[in-house]
């Protein structure tokens, strides 16, 4: 769930301990501190009385900061933020309920002191599987370890690993290429583990910023945002749902050689030793440099990823990057951007359609959605629900086994030559919704997002569906887009791309723009045009009551311009604020959009409508 729509759900009091974090990181002035400031300048009382959405954003603006103080959190060996953060960070628990966070934490304590335990045997076992070499790794790391640890005690002070040894220990396990887990197992079997009150975790995850906690719903929140900091804080480069994805098409010999880099049991079928290599929170790019043999030549290794990028995981445009380093870097970067990325790839009500037809299919599929993402209600199978947690269509196929796959496409009548996930999300696509959820994108001209996304769309023609998408949304908000009236005003010379006709001969002219450019800033050549709109519908009588024009983004000098020009009564609104009064003006008991709200603010707040509309 995104951080804006946590705070929306929350109380002033919930939200206090992660505000008073942001509050102290601007007070030191950071280095968007100007950008920030201008922010908390159209408050009078700061950070507490701006809205969720500018939060938000100052959270996005001092990310790296935060980062570093929850980096001095990881100094308290005693807080088990290691462990606790395994938890929060997987896919489907970024929402829990109190009990069922107490579970999953008792679950993971008793697997740890299991799994330390077997570790330690096999490391002074002669006889056991694990190499001799990676035995003296393990051996190596443990007694850098308990060193760090306890040699505070011979100076009689409290046993700890202060900063410059965690960093140098960090650097010790990266050299001796040891995943999280490994790292893990050998911390433990230095430092005692010891059951904390659930209560007291909450508390002390609430005051450091790394959880968010509702009393009234027992329900524990971690933001979409936080997650990946903290999940980079690991070593984890991208989601366990992308590695799944990255992992499933390495064939066999490639996933035993990473099992038998990382002491995973090869006698493991290959669904399980994915499960088993994804628990041991093993890096992207470490698994990507564990896949060849020894001697393997440079080149053939860069061969290898723009294969694994073009072939195997079929990403339609070309991988950048000379050296291996960059290629993986941007293979890691692509994986980012998907998870930031909202749109659900198929369109929400695709979304829903095909979880019922899996479920009717496929009786297990709940079982193996709650188990695989442990989430606590019964039923998951809900595209709102699997939303909130990030999940999206493509995650639950990737969950699916291949035989069940092909069961369910010979069922639903899918094609099941080629890549039968691919067939199957082709088959739920709702052409206008997909387009819809790619307005924004449409509105950049950004062609590659397009094609990634399963639209298939002219460059020439994009400057039209923006404009047609537009009038469909303005036509959804209950206005009258008059088309009639509009053809007659036009003339060869000014073409208005959209009237909306509120009565009494009044209109509002809406204006579409696309660009490829960051933040649109031709306010001059725009205004001319606007200006001769304005005088075509005088001269027909009408009285123009607002003009709206509505652009992906908008540069800053842009809306200046427009708050300084005193002839036109201009609004400006961004692709993704339309589409969320859309939204918004669906869950409200509305049945004509309140025209009027569009006529207060020189760049139009979205959110601000949606409150006024919901109430």
């Amino acid at each position: 769930m995104k951080l804006e729509k946590i705070l929306d759900n929350l109380n002033s009091l919930e939200k206090n301990s992660f505000i008073k974090i942001i509050d102290n990181i601007i007070s030191q002035k950071p280095q968007n501190f100007k950008i920030i400031d201008k922010i908390l300048s159209q408050s009078d009382k700061g950070l507490k009385s701006v809205d969720s959405q500018q939060v938000s954003t100052i959270f996005n603006l001092i990310r790296n900061d935060f980062s570093e103080t929850i980096k001095q959190e990881f100094l308290d060996t005693s807080s088990q933020l290691d462990i606790l953060i395994d938890i929060i960070t997987r896919d489907g628990n970024n929402i829990m309920k109190q009990d069922w966070f107490s579970r999953l934490y008792e679950q993971e304590l008793k697997k740890l002191k299991k799994r330390v335990k077997e570790l330690d045997t096999s490391i002074k076992n002669e006889k056991s599987e694990i190499e001799e070499t990676r035995k003296r790794d393990y051996k190596i790391y443990k007694s850098c370890v308990h060193t760090a640890y306890y040699n505070d005690e011979a100076n009689n002070r409290e046993a700890k690993i202060t900063d410059d040894e965690l960093s140098i220990l960090l650097t010790l396990a990266r050299e001796l290429d040891l995943s999280q887990e490994e790292r893990k197992l050998i911390n433990y079997m230095v430092i005692p583990i010891k059951q904390i009150d659930i209560d007291e975790i909450i508390n002390n995850l609430k005051n450091i910023g790394v959880i968010f906690y509702s009393k009234k719903h027992s329900t524990v929140y971690v933001a979409d945002e936080i997650v990946r900091i903290l999940r980079k804080l690991r070593g984890k480069e991208v989601a366990d749902k992308f590695l799944r994805r990255i992992l499933k098409v390495l064939r066999a010999p490639e996933i035993n050689l990473i099992a038998k880099k990382h002491n995973i049991d090869r006698k493991l079928n290959n669904d399980e030793k994915i499960k088993e290599i994804i628990k041991e929170g093993i890096g992207l790019t470490t698994i990507l440099l564990a896949v060849h043999k020894d001697g393997t030549k440079l080149n053939d290794k860069k061969k290898f990823v723009n294969e694994l990028w073009e072939k195997r995981l079929q990403i339609k445009q070309s991988l950048k990057g000379v050296t291996l380093e960059d290629k993986i870097s941007n293979l890691v970067a692509y994986f980012e951007n998907r998870e930031k990325d909202e749109k659900v790839g198929i369109s929400v009500d695709g979304y829903e359609k095909l979880l019922i037809d899996l479920d009717e299919t496929l009786p297990k599929i709940n079982k193996i959605v709650k188990d695989i993402f442990e989430i606590q209600d019964e039923f998951v199978l809900k595209s709102d629900l699997l939303l909130d947690y990030n999940i999206k269509p493509r995650d639950i196929l990737d969950i699916i086994p291949q035989q069940e796959l092909s069961k369910f496409c010979k069922a639903r009548d899918i094609k099941t030559r080629g890549d039968e996930t691919l067939n199957i999300l082709d088959n739920y696509k709702d052409a206008e919704n997909l387009y819809f959820e790619n307005y924004e994108n449409i509105g950049f001209r950004d062609l590659n997002t397009l094609k990634e996304n399963g639209i298939s769309i002219k460059e020439s023609e994009l400057g039209m569906k923006f404009e047609e998408l537009t009038k469909s949304i303005f036509t959804k908000l209950r206005f009258n887009v008059d088309e009639s009236l509009r053809k007659k005003l036009n003339t060869k010379k000014d073409k208005i791309d959209i009237i909306l006709n509120i009565g009494n001969n009044e209109v509002i002219i809406v204006e579409c723009k696309t660009t490829k450019e960051k933040g649109y800033n031709k306010f001059s050549s725009v205004s001319r045009q606007l200006k001769a709109y304005n005088h075509l519908a005088s001269k027909n009588e009408l009285q123009v009551r607002k003009m709206l024009l509505i652009a992906p983004e908008f540069s800053d000098d842009f809306i200046e311009d427009c708050e300084m020009d005193v002839e036109l009564d201009l609004s400006l609104l961004t692709a993704a604020a339309l589409v969320k009064i859309l939204e918004g003006f669906k869950k409200s008991k509305h049945k004509e959009f309140p025209y009027k709200l569009l006529m207060r603010d020189v760049l139009i707040n979205a959110d601000r409508i949606v409150k006024a509309i919901t109430k």
